[in-house]
C-alpha cells in the first residue's frame, strides 16, 4: 500500500478526528530489526494502565467499568448507552477523565440514573466484593467522580494563589499540600552529594501518618507487575538488537526499573544519548513532566522508531552545524555553550505509540530533559516524519487556511512553503533549541516551577522562528527561498493570536503549555511590535453581510525577526538564571488570558468548517507470521483494526 491509496483518517468523535499513520519502508526491514521493533512495541503497549493511573486515582476502575457496560450492551438502544459510549472513548484518548489538553473533567451526557443501574447489573462479582452493600458504596463514589464538577475539576492546574497540587487531581501526590512537597524537594536536593538528580520523577510522593515518603515506581514497587511485563519484552528484544550498545541501553534501562535509582537512569540516559549507529531506537519510562504542576512527575509513555534514512540528511546536517547556530544566537554570551556536544538528530518513522504519546503524539522530541546529561554529553532529537505527514495529508482541503490567511498572496505563500518550514521549525526546535544555552552554575533546573514547562517550549520555539529565517538555511541547501521563512511566520502569529483558540471551549482560559507558549509569544512579539506596526489585527467585512471577520497582517516580517531575537534573548536569560518572577509575569500577561470576543469569533468560524480540532492516531496492530516448522518468516502489519477495538483489545491484552 503506497502513500496515495493509504487510507489516513479514521472515525471522528466529539472534538477529535482520528487518523492512521504508515510505516514506510517497514517491509524493507530485515527480520531481526522487525522483531526488534515487535518486542519494543510490546514493551510500549504495556505502560498504558500506568498513565492511565497516573492521570487519575479512579482512571482504571472507571474506565473498566465503561467498557464492561459496553460489552454488556445494557440498554444499547438508548440514548445513554451512545452517549456512555461517546464519553467512554473521549476516556480511551485521553487516558482518563480529564480532557489532553484543556485538562478539565468531561462532562457526562448520559444520566447518573442510567449509570447507577448499569453499574448494580454488573454485579458484586464483577467488582469483586462480597457484599451488596460494598457494590452500592462503590457506585456512590464512581457517581460522583464522574458527575459531581466540583470534585476532581482540573487534571492539571496552574492557576495562581491556589495550591496547584491539592487542586490537581493526577495521581503523583496523596495527601501533600504544594508546601509540603516544595519542602521535601528542596530537602532532597539539598542533602543529595549528586546535584543533578530528576529528583521525583518516578516517584508517587505520599503522607501517612503524619509521615511523607515516596513510593517509587519499580519492579517489586508502585506499578510492579506492569513494569515486569515490560522488562520481559526489553529483555525479549535483546535478542534483536543491531549492535552491542543497544543491548547494553536495555540493560541498563531494566536495571533501572529494577532499582527506581534515578543515578541509573542517568546512566541508562547517557548511554542512550551516545549510541547512534542503529536504524531503530525507542523511548520507554517516565519521561516528561508537563502533567505535573510542579514539573516534577514523569508520565510514563513509550515509543517506537526507525530513521527515515533519506530525510535524516536534513537533521544531520542541522546537528552537525549545532556549534555554528550556537554561536551566532542573539542571546547573552554567558548563556551560551562554549562547546555543543552530541547533538544527534534523526528524521524517523513511529511504529507503536505507548502511554502519554498515545493517541494523541508529538511529532517531535529531544531527550534526556537533565540539564546537566545536554550539556556533559548532548542530546538526541527525532521529528516524526509519517505522523506529519498523516496531519498533513488530513488538512488537505479543509478550508482552514481559505478562512482564516488574511488574503490570497499569504495563501499561496503557505501553501507553497509551510509544509517544509513547519518541518524545519520542528528539526530547530527539538535538535538545537532544547539543547541550547546553559544554565547558570548556581541555577536550580526546578526554579521555575510551575512556569518552567512553557518557558522551556517558548525557548526552543524562539530558536526555531529566529533560524527558521537565517540565510544559513539556504547556504545549506535546506531552504530554496528567500521568502519561505513568512510562511512560518504567518502560520506561528496567526495560531498564536488566533486560531488556537479553537482548541479551547466558550469561557475558558488557556491551560496546556504548549499552547500557552505559542500564546506568549505571539501576544508578547503584538505588543514588542506595536510602535513600528509590526503585527495587525484586520477587520474585513463579509461580501453581502454586515458581519465581520478578523484577520492578521504582518507588515515588517524582517522587523519581527528582531522582535523574535529579542524574545529569544529574555527567555534564555529567565531559564539561565532562574528568575521565577520574570517567568510569572510573562506567562500571566501574555499566555493564559482570552480575549472573549475573539475567541468566540473563531470557535463560530471553526465550527463552520467542520474540523475536528484535536488529531491522534490508531497503532497499526503488528502480527507474526509463521512458517510451516513455526519459526517466525515475518511481522505483518494490519492497518485495519477501529479505534474501540484496538482500545478494548489493549484493554484486555494489557491490562493486570
Amino acid at each position: 500500500m503506497n502513500k496515495e491509496t493509504f487510507d489516513y483518517s479514521s472515525e471522528r468523535f466529539g472534538d477529535i478526528q482520528m487518523l492512521r499513520y504508515q510505516l514506510d519502508g517497514f517491509k524493507n526491514l530485515t527480520l531481526n530489526q522487525k522483531l526488534y521493533i515487535y518486542c519494543l512495541a510490546q514493551a510500549t503497549l504495556w505502560g498504558r494502565d500506568i498513565t492511565f493511573d497516573q492521570f487519575g486515582k479512579y482512571n482504571l476502575q472507571i474506565r473498566r467499568t465503561l467498557e464492561a457496560i459496553v460489552i454488556a450492551k445494557y440498554k444499547q438502544e438508548s440514548n445513554d448507552f451512545k452517549a456512555l459510549e461517546l464519553y467512554l472513548k473521549q476516556v480511551w484518548f485521553a487516558s482518563g477523565i480529564h480532557h489532553h489538553y484543556a485538562m478539565d473533567k468531561f462532562q457526562p451526557h448520559f444520566s447518573r440514573s442510567y449509570f447507577q443501574e448499569a453499574v448494580l447489573s454488573l454485579g458484586k462479582e464483577f467488582f469483586k466484593l462480597d457484599t451488596h452493600d460494598k457494590l452500592e458504596e462503590l457506585c456512590n463514589t464512581l457517581c460522583e467522580i464522574i458527575f459531581n464538577p466540583d470534585i476532581l475539576a482540573k487534571r492539571v492546574n496552574k492557576a495562581e494563589g491556589v495550591d496547584l497540587i491539592q487542586t490537581s487531581a493526577n495521581n503523583y501526590y496523596e495527601n501533600v499540600s504544594q508546601e509540603e512537597v516544595e519542602h521535601f524537594y528542596t530537602n532532597q536536593k539539598q542533602q543529595a552529594s549528586d546535584k543533578g538528580l530528576s529528583f521525583g520523577l518516578n516517584t508517587t510522593l505520599v503522607k501517612k501518618n503524619g509521615k511523607i515518603y515516596e513510593e517509587v515506581w519499580k519492579l517489586n514497587g508502585k506499578y510492579g507487575k506492569i513494569i515486569e511485563k515490560i522488562i520481559y519484552w526489553l529483555n525479549k528484544a535483546i535478542t534483536y538488537t543491531e549492535n552491542d550498545d543497544q543491548k547494553k541501553i536495555i540493560r541498563l534501562l531494566v536495571h533501572y526499573y529494577t532499582t527506581g535509582d534515578l543515578h541509573d537512569f542517568d546512566k541508562y540516559s547517557i548511554a542512550w544519548v551516545k549510541e547512534h549507529k542503529g536504524q531503530i531506537d525507542f523511548i520507554n519510562g517516565f519521561i516528561e513532566v508537563y502533567g505535573d504542576a510542579l514539573g516534577l512527575k514523569g508520565s510514563w509513555e513509550g515509543i517506537v522508531h526507525y530513521k527515515d534514512l533519506e530525510a535524516t540528511k536534513r537533521t544531520q546536517l542541522i546537528s552537525s552545524n549545532a556549534q555554528w547556530f550556537e554561536d551566532n544566537s542573539p542571546v547573552n554570551e554567558e548563556f551560551k555553550k562554549k562547546v555543543v556536544k552530541g547533538i544527534t538528530a534523526n528524521v524517523v518513522c513511529a511504529a507503536m505509540l505507548g502511554g502519554d504519546e498515545y493517541p494523541a503524539s508529538a511529532i517531535g522530541i529531544n531527550l534526556p530533559n537533565a540539564d546537566w546529561i545536554r550539556a556533559e554529553h548532548g542530546s538526541k532529537s527525532v521529528t516524526i516524519s509519517n505522523l506529519t505527514h498523516a496531519y498533513n495529508v488530513a488538512a488537505k482541503g479543509n478550508g482552514f487556511i481559505e478562512e482564516f490567511a488574511i488574503d490570497a498572496a499569504t495563501r499561496d505563500l503557505i501553501a507553497k512553503h509551510a509544509d517544509l518550514t513547519d518541518e524545519l521549525h520542528t528539526d530547530l526546535h527539538e535538535c538545537l533549541g532544547h539543547g541550547s544555552g546553559k544554565l547558570l552554575p548556581e541555577t536550580d533546573s526546578d526554579a521555575l516551577k510551575n512556569y518552567g514547562n512553557t518557558i522551556e517550549e517558548a525557548r526552543a520555539d524562539l530558536f526555531g522562528l529566529y533560524y527558521i529565517a537565517d540565510k544559513k538555511l539556504i547556504e545549506l541547501g535546506l531552504l530554496h527561498s528567500e521568502e519561505a521563512y513568512k510562511a512560518q511566520y504567518y502560520s506561528y502569529i496567526m495560531n498564536g493570536l488566533m486560531t488556537q483558540l479553537a482548541r479551547i471551549k466558550a469561557g475558558k482560559m488557556i491551560e496546556e503549555s504548549h499552547m500557552q507558549n505559542r500564546a506568549l509569544i505571539a501576544r508578547w512579539a503584538f505588543e514588542l511590535g506595536k510602535v513600528h506596526n509590526v503585527i495587525e489585527f484586520v477587520q474585513n467585512k463579509e461580501i453581502n453581510s454586515n458581519r465581520t471577520k478578523t484577520y492578521i497582517r504582518i507588515n515588517d516580517y524582517e522587523k519581527l525577526r528582531e522582535i523574535f531575537a529579542q524574545q529569544l534573548a529574555e527567555i534564555q536569560r529567565i531559564k539561565s538564571c532562574g528568575d521565577f518572577d520574570a517567568a510569572r509575569m510573562l506567562v500571566e500577561t501574555y499566555a493564559i488570558k482570552v480575549d472573549e470576543a475573539l475567541h468566540n469569533e473563531v470557535l463560530e468560524r471553526y465550527k463552520k468548517l467542520n474540523i475536528a480540532p484535536y488529531k491522534g492516531f490508531i497503532n497499526p496492530r503488528m502480527n507474526l507470521e509463521y512458517d510451516i516448522n513455526n519459526q517466525v518468516i515475518d511481522v505483518i502489519l494490519d492497518y485495519t483494526e477501529s479505534y474501540s477495538n484496538q482500545m478494548m483489545r489493549y484493554s484486555k491484552e494489557y491490562s493486570i
